[in-house]
């Protein structure tokens, strides 16, 4: 027995230290209550561990086979030895159980809100999809939730948009803005009946490529698109500007793309105009590209739209805020942008006047 060993030490072998020893006759024995009460520690902090996990993949958008990766499991081994990595199926019940109770606080949330906004938006990726946002006032502040994400295959169409607004109503017990493309707008006009009102960012960005769209800009438009182009394609080029960059003591940026669907067209000739010289410095080695004759003629253009464009980028930037309502700014902003920043100048070039022309007149046609 362990009262026999302790002893025998005690008698043969008095050097011995047996302060420390965790003998029975040393201290008194562990209850069967204590044991299971650590236990059930040790099992509480497992969940909550895989509760974390769960989150963190939600949160990052991390594929679920993430928990599987040789990676994740040898870096939880050294942080818990005793914590086992949970199997997929364990992380889908998990993440299962978050969207439940997630969207339980997002119903509790909407069903006190007195007045609720539907924003939509789509876009086709690997595969179309839809997300339906809402916006609501509570004690002051404006929240956002988004209540689905989710991809539609059929074609866009108004009545198959309309058809999935409602559904969306239907599940969240809702009883909107979006953009201008046709489809949303029959949608919403015509096929629900709700107070529909188009969003001015998107109305003001037709506007702006409407102004590209005048024969004289949109050969500028094309010629700094297509250096762009190279630059991204071309290795040498690339490697090239990033050298006269840090001779010029310029910032590392990487010049950026035009797209008449996204709201940074503008973006591409700031980019452009802040790297003009290192650019300049590039393509006149010929052995990296032959658009150095092209692209010279359009420098001072693009210096001439530069003040033009920047104010329209900053109204688009007031009118695209997150925490705030913008939608009373739309009359102020336009009138403002009209009377002021798109106004003809007798001393302004022709091809600035022939894009304020055709800018005002698209803002006006848009919003009549």
């Amino acid at each position: 027995s362990t009262t026999s060993m302790f002893n025998h030490l005690k008698l043969k072998h008095p050097s011995a230290n047996l302060e420390n020893t965790d003998c029975a006759c040393g201290k008194k024995q562990a209850s069967i209550m204590t044991f299971t009460a650590l236990s059930r520690r040790c099992d509480q902090s497992h969940a909550e561990r895989t509760v974390l996990i769960a989150k963190m993949i939600a949160k990052d958008m991390l594929p679920i086979s993430f928990v599987e990766g040789d990676g994740f499991k040898e870096l939880m081994e050294y942080i818990e030895l005793e914590y086992t990595v949970p199997a997929r199926k364990t992380i889908m019940a998990r993440l299962e159980k978050l969207h439940t109770e997630c969207a339980a606080a997002v119903s509790d949330k909407l069903t006190i809100a007195e007045k609720v906004a539907i924003t939509t938006d789509s876009w086709t990726a690997l595969n179309r999809v839809l997300t339906i946002t809402c916006h609501f006032i509570r004690q002051w502040k404006m929240e956002s939730v988004v209540l689905q994400t989710r991809a539609m295959p059929e074609r866009h169409t108004a009545e198959n948009l309309a058809d999935m607004l409602n559904t969306a109503a239907k599940t969240w017990n809702l009883k909107g803005v979006h953009d201008n493309a046709s489809n949303i707008v029959l949608a919403n006009t015509a096929l629900l009946e709700w107070e529909s009102n188009p969003c001015f960012a998107h109305t003001l960005q037709l506007a702006i490529n409407d102004g590209f769209k005048v024969s004289s800009i949109n050969h500028v438009v094309g010629a700094a698109s297509q250096l762009v182009s190279h630059f991204h394609h071309s290795t040498v080029a690339t490697q090239a500007l990033k050298l006269k960059q840090q001779q010029q003591n310029l910032p590392q940026h990487r010049l950026m793309q035009y797209c008449k669907t996204r709201w940074n067209s503008i973006n591409m000739f700031e980019r452009l105009q802040e790297q003009r010289w290192a650019i300049a410095a590039v393509l006149s080695n010929r052995s990296f590209t032959k658009m150095a004759e092209e692209l010279t003629d359009n420098w001072h253009i693009i210096e001439e739209l530069l003040p033009v464009l920047r104010s329209l980028k900053c109204a688009t930037t007031a009118l695209c805020g997150k925490s705030e309502v913008s939608i009373s700014m739309v009359y102020p902003v336009t009138a403002t942008l009209l009377s002021k920043h798109l106004k003809l100048v007798p001393e302004e070039s022709n091809k600035v006047t022939e894009i304020k022309t055709a800018v005002s007149e698209s803002l006006r046609r848009r919003l009549e």
